[in-house]
């Protein structure tokens, strides 16, 4: 397996980290000629999201990748990758989105919550986090609240945290996006 790492912003490093103790591939994607290479799934990390949104666009990725996506491309976005992939830019999640909802840098913080599917006690590290305030459509279910806000979602192939599993130790979300895929090859 092997799966590309949008390298623009963020913690894709510690993403590329976490798929490497799970013995998984990974390679960066930096300009057009990287997304050229065979790959089984895509990591959006956080970052931010007008900026990475405006890099595509200049480098050409941005159609391109759209187009993957919709054409079933799993794909796993965190905190900024979470909005990049609603209607506010990729539009490939049917999810509305509120962008820095958690405030500035020091409304950040960590906490553990249930995630269905994946298991009872999930790190969650919110760095200037969003939140989902709606999924739009039934194709889209949430795995994740905390304080009422809907914090992880899936739909289809479309994995979505608003936190950064990448930051933690624990490799259970990753293995779930990991497990889409095996399933898609199934």
């Amino acid at each position: 397996m092997k799966i590309a790492v949008l390298a623009l912003q963020g913690a894709f490093a510690e993403h590329e980290q976490m798929l490497h103790q799970l013995g998984v591939e990974t390679f960066e994607v930096r300009q057009f000629s990287d997304w050229q290479q065979p790959k089984d799934g895509l990591i959006i990390p956080g970052g931010e999201s007008t900026t990475q949104s405006k890099i595509l666009h200049e480098l050409g990725l941005f159609e391109v990748i759209r187009k993957d996506i919709q054409n079933g491309l799993p794909v796993f976005g965190t905190c900024a990758g979470l909005i990049l992939l609603s209607p506010m830019h990729l539009g490939t999640m049917d999810i509305e989105v509120r962008r820095n909802a958690y405030g500035r840098q020091l409304g950040s913080f960590h906490t553990v919550a249930p995630v269905s599917g994946i298991g009872e006690d999930i790190p969650m590290t919110f760095i200037r986090a969003p939140y989902i305030e709606q999924v739009l459509s039934a194709d889209c279910q949430i795995l994740a609240q905390v304080d009422g806000h809907i914090v992880a979602a899936q739909q289809g192939r479309q994995l979505v945290s608003a936190f950064h599993p990448e930051l933690d130790n624990d490799t259970r979300f990753h293995q779930h996006f990991l497990q889409m895929i095996r399933l898609q090859s199934a």
